[in-house]
């Protein structure tokens, strides 16, 4: 039974949560509100930072003898308490996932019932306390935003004498002669019974345990062979067959609970940061992935069909849950279409001590909601656990503060991760977990993590990348941030700005306040009294973000596992309006990089080296040129033709060669004096197969000027 139909709620003080949560209180002033939903998309509540009292008025017969009846929330933003008839059920924290009250002692007592429950979500400033992740305080989100409420639906049901409360179903390794499946429950039951657990594989009987199970909480672990199974695999690799795990436990032979995790066979492996899914290594090509809309409760399985469908678009097998878990759509159709997930726990930045205990439990609470996704490939414990700064790379002072940050000891780094990433490898071995992501190789963790890599916007130029791989080749193992922010196409926010105020005279620092504009570190490069028009400066914006994920991807990929793995760019969309790094604005209008990217990660892609900005008459250019093979079919003899063209002139090149399945290979070197001539210098490659048929083409250009006096 859903608990629907008519909520109330009002904020709640001291005298509610003494007079307001009983059968016959008074509710008549309380406000309605959306369930599921979040609070401050209701009217009465839109500046609330709570805590509200929700009320919910249902009927509902007795349950029948031998029965147990629950109620169950299946997600509540942040903390819960609840009381039913007045009587207090219990608390909740944890936003991602279920929180399940015995109520069958109170639902005998008769048909009318009250259930109320006051929900918390204290605002995050400064040291967190909250497990929300970018949920919560982060730049994307409209300002004052509060997702607190009941976010998903809250439903009654009756279960025999013994319920299963939690069920873990985790791939251990498989091949192809056998998979080896590990189980865990956690049964709640109201005295001793003798219980027979049986497990079926899509409707059919694999396993039973026969066991006796005392009054309250039970734990039992045991494992399934499945012989010559159906190996689940990425799109790019194969088929994705899914196969349905049902746990049913049984009181003297009578059905009392069943629980069914949907399960995809196959064994996951990062050496490292390459990985591999049996067997088969696979070149990562990912975006961060960041909330689809501003609240979880607005998420529509239409839009994250979208997004998920825009990542096939541009190529790309994999994506990285930002800060956050989203909904459990989003998981179903990752392993359905093949794609790769790589998991943010919901530790974002800098975070209270008094967070430890509870992080632990809800990461074990996150092994039990996705352990048994085939996509969910990397869980991460905490992302950027330092408070690290937005600046400008001119601002040396306070780069080396950020890199003294995560180079130093600190609690969250190296307490917290520990405890959180021990947890997460308690409670699944089928996965690789790293403590935290965007952090310095440090001590006693010298080999690094991944690597959030801000060339040519927060440090440096964009090809600085590159310098950097040929320094430190193994600070490039795995890019998990990189990019530029930009202007949207779609920007109402400055739409109306515009409307009232001349260019470039704009309120910046509501800009700044609202809509994620980081005016210290855009100005410093793009100062907009520098351009005519609105439109010239938000365009050069774009371009110049299409420019630097261009040359990082292309770089990344000719590093194809010597040492690179993989990467995220940052990122794929914006929840709402703002100014920011994702390549589609929050109408899903796309700007300059999202064709950009497409090219740049075609499964087979034609590279050379980055020309100089500007080259003077006369000058030796030498440019490495190769071709990365995505496919898993080798390229017998591709042809490759370049050609140079500057004003009044051209050269050409010809070069030929196989190419691995998986591969890179150096094709060539194009060796040219700089001709006499100013202006542009542009160079074209073209990639044929023996057939004629095209595999890839790029263009690369430089400015020939004269040297200075």
């Amino acid at each position: 039974m859903e608990l629907g139909g008519r909520w109330v709620a009002t904020k709640a003080t001291d005298d509610v949560r003494r007079f307001g949560i009983g059968l016959d209180s008074d509710d008549s002033t309380w406000s309605e509100i959306a369930v599921p939903g979040h609070w401050q998309h209701d009217p009465h509540f839109s500046d609330s930072n709570g805590p509200l009292m929700y009320r919910n008025r249902f009927t509902a017969q007795p349950p029948a003898d031998g029965l147990r009846r629950w109620i169950t929330f299946d997600g509540i933003f942040y903390q819960g308490d609840a009381w039913l008839d007045g009587a207090y059920l219990g608390d909740s924290e944890g936003y991602f996932f279920p929180h399940t009250f015995d109520i069958t002692q109170l639902a005998r007592i008769g048909d009318d019932h009250v259930l109320a429950v006051e929900i918390a979500c204290t605002p995050q400033h400064g040291v967190r306390t909250n497990i929300t992740g970018i949920l919560q305080n982060w730049i994307g989100l409209p300002h004052g935003w509060n997702p607190g409420g009941i976010w998903r639906s809250v439903r009654m049901f009756d279960t025999g004498p013994v319920r299963i409360d939690q069920l873990r179903v985790l791939c251990r390794d498989a091949d192809e002669q056998r998979a080896h499946v590990l189980l865990s429950a956690a049964f709640d039951s109201d005295a001793q019974h003798e219980v027979v657990v049986v497990t079926r594989r899509d409707g059919e009987v694999v396993d039973e345990q026969r066991s006796v199970v005392a009054g309250g909480r039970n734990e039992l672990e045991w494992s399934v062979d499945i012989r010559d199974p159906a190996l689940w695999w990425p799109f790019e690799l194969g088929e994705q067959p899914l196969t349905e795990f049902t746990v049913e436990v049984l009181v003297d032979g009578t059905p009392s609970d069943s629980r069914l995790r949907r399960v995809g066979l196959r064994q996951i492996l990062w050496n490292d940061w390459v990985f591999s899914v049996n067997g088969e290594r696979l070149f990562l090509r990912g975006t961060n992935l960041m909330p689809v809309t501003v609240g979880l409760g607005d998420t529509e399985d239409s839009v994250i069909e979208r997004d998920l469908q825009h990542v096939l678009d541009l190529g790309l097998n994999a994506i990285r849950m930002h800060g956050h878990i989203s909904r459990r759509r989003l998981y179903d159709r990752a392993d359905e279409l093949g794609l790769l997930i790589l998991q943010d726990f919901p530790l974002e930045r800098i975070h209270a001590r008094n967070t430890r205990h509870r992080a632990v439990a809800q990461a074990e609470m996150a092994v039990e909601q996705l352990g048994h996704h085939p996509s969910v490939a990397l869980w991460t414990a905490h992302n950027e656990p330092a408070d690290t700064s937005i600046v400008p790379a001119t601002n040396w002072r306070a780069r080396l503060r950020d890199v003294a940050a995560q180079q130093l000891p600190t609690w969250n780094k190296s307490v917290l991760d520990r405890w959180v990433k021990r947890a997460f490898e308690r409670n699944d071995p089928s996965r690789t977990t790293i403590a935290h992501s965007g952090v310095l190789p440090h001590f006693p963790q010298l080999d690094g993590t991944d690597r959030h890599l801000w060339y040519g916007w927060r440090q440096g130029e964009a090809r600085d990348l590159d310098r950097l791989a040929r320094r430190m080749p193994r600070s490039v193992r795995f890019v998990s941030e990189f990019g530029t922010e930009s202007v949207p196409t779609t920007a109402p926010f400055l739409d109306e700005q515009l409307k009232t105020n001349r260019w470039p005279d704009l309120d910046w620092d509501d800009l700044e306040k609202r809509y994620g504009y980081h005016r210290e570190l855009i100005e410093s490069q793009f100062p907009p009294s520098d351009f005519a028009t609105f439109d010239d400066w938000r365009s050069t914006l774009q371009e110049y973000q299409s420019y630097v994920l261009r040359v990082q991807v292309e770089t990344l990929r000719r590093l194809k596992y010597r040492p690179t793995g993989g990467f995220c760019f940052s990122s794929l969309a914006d929840p709402a309006p703002n100014v920011s790094a994702s390549i589609l604005d929050h109408e899903r209008t796309p700007k300059d990089a999202y064709v950009t990217v497409q090219a740049a990660c075609a499964a087979v892609i034609i590279v050379a080296d980055l020309p100089p900005d500007w080259v003077n008459p006369g000058d030796t250019l030498h440019l490495d040129v190769h071709i990365v093979n995505d496919r898993r079919e080798p390229i017998d003899d591709a042809r490759v033709d370049v050609t140079a063209n500057w004003a009044g002139g051209s050269a050409t090149w010809a070069f030929g060669g196989p190419i691995e399945a998986d591969g890179v290979a150096k094709i060539g070197v194009v060796a040219m004096t700089i001709p006499d001539t100013l202006g542009e210098l542009a160079i074209e490659l073209v990639a044929i197969d023996t057939d004629g048929a095209p595999l890839a083409r790029n263009r690369y250009t430089t400015a020939v000027t004269l040297p200075p006096d």
